[in-house]
Protein backbone atom coordinates (compact mmCIF):
# COMPACT_ATOMS: atom_id res chain seq x y z
CA UNK A 1 0.00 0.00 0.00
CA UNK A 2 1.25 3.23 -0.87
CA UNK A 3 1.44 5.70 1.75
CA UNK A 4 2.17 9.61 2.42
CA UNK A 5 4.08 10.91 5.18
CA UNK A 6 1.67 12.85 7.23
CA UNK A 7 4.67 15.73 7.35
CA UNK A 8 4.60 15.39 3.08
CA UNK A 9 0.92 16.25 3.72
CA UNK A 10 1.01 19.12 5.66
CA UNK A 11 4.05 20.83 3.03
CA UNK A 12 2.02 20.00 0.19
CA UNK A 13 -1.19 21.59 1.70
CA UNK A 14 0.60 24.65 2.98
CA UNK A 15 2.64 25.26 -0.34
CA UNK A 16 -1.11 24.51 -2.09
CA UNK A 17 -2.81 27.44 0.59
CA UNK A 18 0.61 29.84 -0.08
CA UNK A 19 -0.11 29.96 -3.98
CA UNK A 20 -3.92 30.12 -3.71
CA UNK A 21 -3.33 33.20 -1.32
CA UNK A 22 -1.02 34.69 -3.58
CA UNK A 23 -2.99 34.64 -6.72
CA UNK A 24 -6.38 36.22 -4.46
CA UNK A 25 -4.37 38.70 -3.12
CA UNK A 26 -3.03 40.05 -6.00
CA UNK A 27 -6.49 40.04 -7.67
CA UNK A 28 -7.79 41.66 -4.78
CA UNK A 29 -5.43 44.35 -5.25
CA UNK A 30 -7.66 47.90 -6.40
CA UNK A 31 -6.81 50.00 -9.58
CA UNK A 32 -4.51 52.93 -8.74
CA UNK A 33 -6.11 56.22 -8.81
CA UNK A 34 -4.37 58.05 -11.32
CA UNK A 35 -3.03 61.38 -10.65
CA UNK A 36 -1.54 63.29 -13.48
CA UNK A 37 1.04 64.88 -12.04
CA UNK A 38 2.25 61.41 -10.32
CA UNK A 39 4.48 58.35 -12.07
CA UNK A 40 1.89 55.54 -11.69
CA UNK A 41 4.84 53.12 -12.56
CA UNK A 42 6.09 52.65 -9.25
CA UNK A 43 5.13 52.12 -5.40
CA UNK A 44 6.37 53.81 -2.58
CA UNK A 45 8.92 52.03 0.22
CA UNK A 46 5.97 52.79 2.67
CA UNK A 47 3.38 51.09 0.38
CA UNK A 48 5.37 47.57 -0.46
CA UNK A 49 6.36 47.53 3.46
CA UNK A 50 2.19 47.94 4.47
CA UNK A 51 1.59 45.39 1.80
CA UNK A 52 4.72 43.26 2.98
CA UNK A 53 3.30 43.17 6.78
CA UNK A 54 -0.90 42.85 5.63
CA UNK A 55 0.35 39.36 3.56
CA UNK A 56 2.51 37.94 6.36
CA UNK A 57 -0.10 38.41 8.98
CA UNK A 58 -2.36 36.39 6.97
CA UNK A 59 -0.13 34.14 5.59
CA UNK A 60 1.78 33.38 8.91
CA UNK A 61 -1.77 32.73 10.75
CA UNK A 62 -2.61 29.96 8.04
CA UNK A 63 0.90 28.36 8.84
CA UNK A 64 0.61 28.44 12.68
CA UNK A 65 -2.48 26.89 12.48
CA UNK A 66 -1.61 24.24 9.73
CA UNK A 67 1.51 23.37 11.89
CA UNK A 68 -0.55 22.90 14.89
CA UNK A 69 -2.72 20.57 12.84
CA UNK A 70 0.24 18.02 11.89
CA UNK A 71 3.02 18.75 15.27
CA UNK A 72 -0.07 18.66 17.36
CA UNK A 73 1.57 21.57 19.69
CA UNK A 74 1.13 24.92 20.01
CA UNK A 75 4.28 25.43 21.26
CA UNK A 76 5.90 24.06 17.91
CA UNK A 77 3.20 25.80 15.60
CA UNK A 78 3.89 29.30 17.22
CA UNK A 79 7.82 28.56 16.76
CA UNK A 80 7.24 27.54 13.17
CA UNK A 81 4.95 30.80 12.63
CA UNK A 82 7.45 32.86 13.93
CA UNK A 83 10.59 31.73 11.61
CA UNK A 84 8.24 32.08 8.79
CA UNK A 85 6.85 35.51 9.61
CA UNK A 86 10.41 37.09 9.26
CA UNK A 87 12.02 35.26 6.79
CA UNK A 88 9.21 35.31 4.62
CA UNK A 89 8.99 39.20 4.78
CA UNK A 90 12.25 40.10 4.15
CA UNK A 91 11.71 38.09 1.17
CA UNK A 92 8.98 39.07 0.15
CA UNK A 93 9.91 42.78 0.76
CA UNK A 94 12.82 42.62 -2.02
CA UNK A 95 10.78 40.21 -4.30
CA UNK A 96 8.09 43.28 -4.07
CA UNK A 97 10.98 45.77 -4.48
CA UNK A 98 12.46 43.77 -7.82
CA UNK A 99 9.45 43.76 -9.51
CA UNK A 100 8.77 47.12 -9.00
CA UNK A 101 11.63 48.03 -10.74
CA UNK A 102 11.52 45.95 -13.78
CA UNK A 103 9.29 48.07 -16.73
CA UNK A 104 8.21 44.31 -18.42
CA UNK A 105 4.10 44.80 -18.44
CA UNK A 106 3.54 48.13 -16.71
Amino acid sequence: MFAIPIKSIGIIIIMILDILYKETHSKVQSEPTVNPHKSTSSERVKRSLVKTISWRIIGTVDTVIISYLITGGIDKALAIGGVELVSKMILYFFHERTWNSIKWGK
